[in-house]
């Protein structure tokens, strides 16, 4: 896929890149991603989400949670919590970055932050090699 390119459309209301999911990633019957809300393949957890969900994400001009009246609400705090500790991520950073610098240059960080240094692949956040070639990915 191409360079800037890779992850557009695949940023959920949350700050979560859906194109670094372990879910999305996989081969066999691969998640659509949030926006793809009646998608099969889906992981129920997803379908449930709290955030995605979240009547209030209506009312926001740009569909991102940063746009909302209560963010941080205790929900996206929680998740952050979760994978910073887990993953090395941040939604509120994430959501923080677009809403400052913008989505396009939010797209070309994750493209560089998120591709294996040894074959070029998009990687998983949720898996400490890369899901392609196996290497051992930098912490």
């Amino acid at each position: 896929m191409s360079g800037e390119l890779r992850y557009m459309g695949l940023i959920a209301a949350c700050g979560m890149n859906c194109g670094l999911c372990i879910a999305y990633l996989r081969e066999k019957n691969p998640c659509g991603g949030c926006f793809k809300k009646d998608d099969a393949n889906k992981p129920n957890t997803c379908r449930s989400c709290a955030i995605v969900n979240c009547e209030l994400l209506t009312k926001t001009e740009s569909g991102f949670c940063y746009d909302c009246d209560k963010f941080p609400c205790s929900r996206l705090k929680h998740l952050d919590k979760r994978y910073r500790t887990k993953y090395r991520m941040s939604m509120i950073d994430n959501l923080n970055f677009i809403r400052e610098n913008g989505l396009d240059r939010f797209l070309k960080n994750e493209q560089k932050r998120w591709t294996c240094d040894v074959c070029g692949s998009g990687i998983s956040v949720h898996r400490d090699f890369c899901l392609n070639c196996k290497t051992a990915l930098r912490k």
